[in-house]
């Protein structure tokens, strides 16, 4: 996969249909106006399956817990999922698709977060394996809607500051440091630093440099 920026500011065309083209190109909004009313539909529910005097304290526990699941996932998304190694030309298309486009334009304000069409399939995905491992491995199906709640939460929390920070500079603080973090990535080493939102699984798996 190319991580060479591309000067051009005209976004790249991924597909000859305009149709499929079209969803190519996701304004920030769309991704709060799809995923925001998930994490508060499964939250809620979450306070609504509780039995009459039940305990709620999981649900608080739950949803944070998510979050930090999410950071995990975020890692191992854009390590080994979107910086795949591709072994022929089909899989160089579908690197490119997937990750290589926001390596070669980093700046083109509408491939800055997940299409739906990619993020729909893995939420499901997650959904089916909490459902899986929590509800019928584990058997606790009360701890389900809660954690998925703060998983998608982080997902929200990750697209929208990947999207600031190719947009909006910092002055001071952690939005500094995760901002310095990933333009370093981009512009240095695309191989280390894979935390966009937080570089805890960067220190973790030895990706952050010393």
């Amino acid at each position: 996969m190319s991580h060479s920026p591309i000067s051009s500011k005209e976004p790249i065309r991924l597909f000859k249909s305009d149709f499929l083209e079209f969803f190519t190109h996701i304004h920030p909004a769309v991704i709060v106006a799809i995923w925001l009313p998930v994490a508060i539909f499964f939250l809620v529910r979450a306070f609504l399956a509780l039995e009459p005097g039940a305990a709620w304290i999981h649900i608080p526990i739950g949803f944070l817990f998510g979050v930090f699941i999410w950071t995990f996932a975020e890692y191992m998304l854009h390590r080994f999922l979107f910086h795949f190694r591709p072994r022929n030309s089909w899989q160089e298309r579908v690197s490119f698709l997937f990750h290589g486009v926001h390596h070669a334009q980093p700046m083109s304000k509408t491939r800055l977060v997940m299409p739906p069409p990619v993020s729909i399939p893995l939420a499901l995905l997650f959904y089916g394996l909490y459902w899986l491992i929590v509800a019928q491995f584990l058997g606790a199906p009360q701890w389900v809607a809660p954690l998925f709640a703060g998983f998608i939460a982080g997902y929200l929390w990750y697209d929208l500051t990947h999207y600031a920070l190719h947009h909006f500079p910092a002055q001071r603080g952690y939005y500094k440091m995760v901002r310095l973090h990933h333009m370093r990535h981009h512009g240095k080493d695309p191989n280390i630093r894979y935390g966009v939102s937080s570089p805890l699984w960067d220190y973790v798996f030895r990706t952050m440099p010393k």
